[in-house]
């Protein structure tokens, strides 16, 4: 789907596919989500997917658009309120934030971190979600002048997802060891940054 479609009718179809394609996922996990899967439970007729999404694959990079977004949008949210001066503070925050969105949603979890192969989602919703980060640890602590500061947050929170897919990967579901995990290397990423830059 290259871009978001302008009539209401398209919008309710895209809608009912995606749905669809999440409550499979949920269900039968994400090698069932197939455009004939999907076409056999929503109703609708295969064309009518076909329309939209021509695979498998541009549906499933949907899905995982739509769940980087509601991440960053739920991580600018929880954050609002947390103050500190503490490096370390902050990044267990960043790290406890996304944790508990994935915690909160199983599906994101079985799409995002659990799956072996890239997805081909494209960049924008990613960046959103470093964006956010990168707004929220700089709202609270002075960082020195990094080169490239943007690519550092859009690595730290890459780190960050990494290793709670990693951890989903090994462990069935994401837990505690990944937190510690993510908290541990993020941590020590952004130091490294913070004291080459003192």
């Amino acid at each position: 789907m290259d871009q978001a479609p302008k009539q209401e009718r398209s919008r309710k179809r895209i809608e009912v596919i995606l749905t669809t394609a999440e409550n499979i996922l949920l269900e039968d996990g994400i090698d069932s989500v197939t455009i004939a899967n999907i076409s056999k439970v929503s109703g609708l007729k295969r064309t009518s997917t076909y329309k939209f999404f021509q695979t498998p694959e541009s549906i499933k990079a949907a899905l995982a658009t739509k769940y980087l977004l509601d991440l960053a949008k739920d991580f600018s949210i929880k954050s609002s309120d947390i103050n500190s001066s503490e490096l370390s503070v902050i990044v267990m925050r960043s790290v406890e934030i996304i944790h508990n969105y994935f915690l909160s949603s199983a599906a994101a979890q079985s799409l995002v971190l659990s799956n072996t192969t890239s997805l081909p989602v494209t960049k924008e919703p990613f960046n959103e979600l470093s964006s956010c980060v990168q707004e929220f640890i700089e709202s609270n602590i002075e960082l020195p002048q990094f080169f490239n500061k943007d690519g550092v947050f859009r690595v730290f929170t890459q780190i960050i997802i990494s290793i709670f897919s990693l951890n989903t990967r090994e462990n069935g579901d994401l837990n505690e060891v990944g937190k510690i995990e993510a908290n541990r290397a993020a941590y020590a990423y952004m130091l490294n940054w913070v004291n080459q830059s003192s």
